[in-house]
């Protein structure tokens, strides 16, 4: 019996690769002599480095940049082709993780970074970029980034503004003359998980702002500065589809770098050949930490059901369950199993995981056992 695992992470608890072992040891307690095919996925958040780095023979580096309220953080890049092909992870420089919840405020983080590595890539002698923008803790619609890239931004006395969400609503003009100009001779590829569009209540402000930080009453005062500014730097990022992925800097890159915004996990899709990998697979097993209705808007474990062969069945494996999981039914997902087993305090539910992990993934092999038996 072939067995393919493709989870992608459990944001701030499990790499994919660690989610993809302990489904497979806990599958083996069932089916101990199955062929496993172990393909952890991403789709342009946490874990897109380490898992294109591999599928790519890129090798890493890492350089101390700016990190999420400027202090130096060590993080990694990956070269491969020669160094013409860079490798990127937002979230290396302002993930989620690096920002103790204490602090968060996706307002005062800052993407300068980002920019920074791109920068360091460019140096090293790189002619395309790909960029994973997802985990991130910012929401300030990449001009941190764009002021590593040598923009300025302006407020409307023309002093310069401090390049963080929290001052978008000052700027008044941009300047451009200290960007290199071989910027313009790079390619930069965007990796995202999200179709949301920059501003509007399916926006980076109003969806992502909760979640890093963002407090409700300050939701529509964040989103209307992001529109202010964007109405002033591109209009059309306002309304484009994954522009407003990592807080916005989808849009920043599309503006200021000209980049190209991609389907993470069809990326990695294509990147770790899983189509091929799956059509004869008797089984295919997804996840990720929560399941919901944004699951079904192009995240890991849909965009691998998608490529499966409709009779083979596709199980998800999570941690938890959200409001519209219904949708994903409709798109490739047969069934889905949350692992949690009882209510506890979040610092318990990280610790169980992996334990978690392993008993779900025995019984459902278990019952997949007398079903196919």
């Amino acid at each position: 019996m072939k067995i393919v695992i493709a989870p992608d992470s459990f944001k701030e608890s499990l790499t994919a690769h660690e989610v993809a072992e302990y489904i497979k040891e806990g599958f083996q307690e069932i089916y101990p002599d199955a062929d496993y095919h172990l393909l952890p996925v991403s789709d342009g958040g946490e874990g897109t480095l380490e898992i294109l780095s591999k599928a790519l023979g890129a090798k890493k580096m890492k350089i101390d940049v700016s990190g999420p309220f400027g202090d130096p953080v060590s993080a990694q890049v990956a070269f491969t082709d020669g160094n013409k092909k860079a490798l990127i992870e937002m979230a290396e420089v302002c993930g989620l993780h690096l920002v103790p919840t204490t602090r968060r405020d996706p307002l005062q983080v800052s993407t300068k970074g980002v920019g920074e590595l791109i920068l360091h890539a460019m140096e090293k002698g790189a002619i395309e970029i790909i960029i994973g923008i997802g985990g991130s803790a910012s929401n300030d619609g990449g001009i941190g980034m764009a002021s590593a890239l040598g923009y300025e931004f302006l407020d409307a006395e023309n002093n310069i503004v401090n390049p963080i969400g929290a001052n978008l609503a000052d700027i008044a003009t941009i300047r451009s003359e200290k960007v290199p100009a071989e910027l313009e001779n790079i390619t930069v590829n965007i990796v995202t998980d999200v179709e949301n569009p920059l501003c509007g209540e399916a926006g980076a402000s109003y969806v992502f702002g909760p979640q890093k930080g963002l407090a409700v009453t300050d939701l529509a005062t964040a989103d209307g500065a992001m529109r202010q500014f964007y109405q002033l730097a591109n209009p059309a990022m306002v309304t484009m589809p994954r522009a407003g992925a990592g807080g916005g800097i989808g849009a920043g890159l599309v503006t200021f770098a000209k980049a190209n915004l991609l389907s993470g996990i069809d990326f990695i899709i294509e990147a770790l050949q899983i189509k091929t990998v799956c059509e004869d697979a008797d089984l295919v097993i997804v996840g990720e930490g929560k399941m919901d209705g944004q699951t079904a808007q192009g995240k890991a474990p849909v965009g691998v059901a998608k490529v499966v062969p409709k009779e083979t069945p596709v199980f998800a494996i999570c941690g938890s369950v959200g409001e519209g999981l219904e949708a994903v039914y409709e798109v490739g997902i047969s069934a889905v199993f949350p692992s949690i087993a009882k209510p506890a305090t979040l610092e318990n539910i990280l610790k169980e995981t992996p334990n978690n992990l392993r008993r779900t993934a025995r019984n459902v092999a278990a019952v997949w056992k007398g079903r196919v038996e």
